[in-house]
């Protein structure tokens, strides 16, 4: 696997080693050795989660407080642009955010630590997501900033106005958010 760095320290592309012919591909997706040397630290990840959208659907940004979330995530199907914020109060990137392009095809997955928030928006007709957390989840806990904040001015490569719920269409702005210190 090759581990690359983003604008944010601490959020790494993860690109996995794929060998292929002409039957297919293969790969090993996860590994809990190899991914603990890349990132610097002991991970444990508690819950895997997967979740299927249409074109266009935007979800997010999404965190939780005293429970925070670090997630490893990626794209089985489909292909989406997805989104972490830095929201660490005391970062030096804080308010920042990184973006990259997840696809089946590209195979790339995004670890993005505790203390960001997260959303994604679908690029083609559907997708599948999958995503590693190392927190359960935690409804009393879960935050929402508005994906559209002026403030953050996220370049969304959007084909007019996405899909949200109800929940993030009443998100928080950036600026009346919760952060970690």
């Amino acid at each position: 696997m090759k581990v690359a760095p983003t604008a944010i320290p601490g959020v790494c592309l993860i690109e996995p080693r794929v060998f292929g012919d002409n039957r297919g591909f293969f790969f090993e997706s996860f590994n809990q050795r190899r991914f603990n040397e890349a990132i610097g630290r002991e991970v444990i990840f508690v819950q895997d989660n997967h979740s299927r959208s249409v074109q266009n659907v935007l979800r997010g940004l999404h965190y939780q407080v005293e429970r925070p979330q670090g997630k490893l995530v990626r794209v089985v199907q489909g292909e989406v642009f997805d989104v972490a914020v830095d929201i660490r109060k005391s970062s030096p990137t804080f308010g920042q955010w990184v973006a990259e392009i997840l696809s089946a095809e590209n195979k790339k997955q995004i670890w993005i630590p505790e203390g960001f928030a997260h959303g994604f928006v679908t690029l083609s007709e559907h997708a599948e997501f999958l995503y590693k957390t190392t927190e359960y989840y935690a409804p009393e806990c879960e935050r929402c900033i508005r994906w559209d904040d002026p403030k953050l001015n996220i370049k969304w490569p959007l084909v007019g106005e996405p899909q949200v719920s109800d929940k993030d269409r009443m998100a928080a702005s950036f600026i009346s958010a919760e952060y970690f210190s």
